[in-house]
């Protein structure tokens, strides 16, 4: 149950950055408008993403690639370069938090192209669905855990388990280190 409503809770900030977060990019300039165009790329994948696994869209293995692929290509280095020290001049969601604890910060931003990658691999296995809901993977835990799944298990698992562990991971970074919405 837990699950799910971290998987909604994730699908409503994805949904009401875009909204949201159009109206700030306008006054947005230099590598804030640049993040928060990536974030939206990244929202916009993850909400895609969450109707096909909730089955509020059918399953589509190469829509479930290609949505991968984006966001794996917006992970890691390619996030992280994007939050210079102290980059926080005009609008911006992003907490000073980044910056004094950018060892978290910057092994969730790797977590996403690995899971997103892992995703990508698995997106033609089978699907398992208990009870109705998704299969989560073998309860691995997220940073500060006693465990994570790796991304080449991840890879040999159903598709649901990674984009679980990619949900969770985009979870606990926008706790950690984004600005709450008004």
């Amino acid at each position: 149950m837990y699950r799910y409503l971290l998987i909604a809770a994730f699908t409503a900030a994805a949904m009401s950055f875009g909204a949201l977060g159009a109206l700030a990019h306008g006054d947005a300039t230099g590598v804030v408008k640049e993040r928060m165009d990536l974030m939206k790329t990244v929202g916009d994948a993850m909400k895609s993403l969450t109707e096909m696994m909730r089955g509020k869209r059918d399953y589509d293995a190469d829509r479930v690639r290609a949505a991968a692929r984006e966001i794996a290509d917006h992970g890691g280095e390619a996030l992280t370069r994007l939050f210079p020290t102290d980059s926080l001049d005009g609008p911006t969601e992003a907490l000073p938090a980044i910056w004094t604890d950018w060892e978290r910060f910057s092994a969730l931003a790797d977590q996403v192209t690995g899971y997103a990658t892992a995703l990508h691999a698995a997106a033609g296995n089978e699907r398992v669905r208990a009870g109705g809901g998704m299969m989560m993977g073998g309860g691995a835990a997220m940073m500060g855990g006693t465990r994570m799944m790796s991304a080449e298990v991840l890879a040999t698992m159903p598709p649901d388990a990674a984009f679980q562990h990619l949900a969770d991971t985009c979870s606990s970074c926008h706790q950690d280190f984004r600005k709450e919405k008004p």
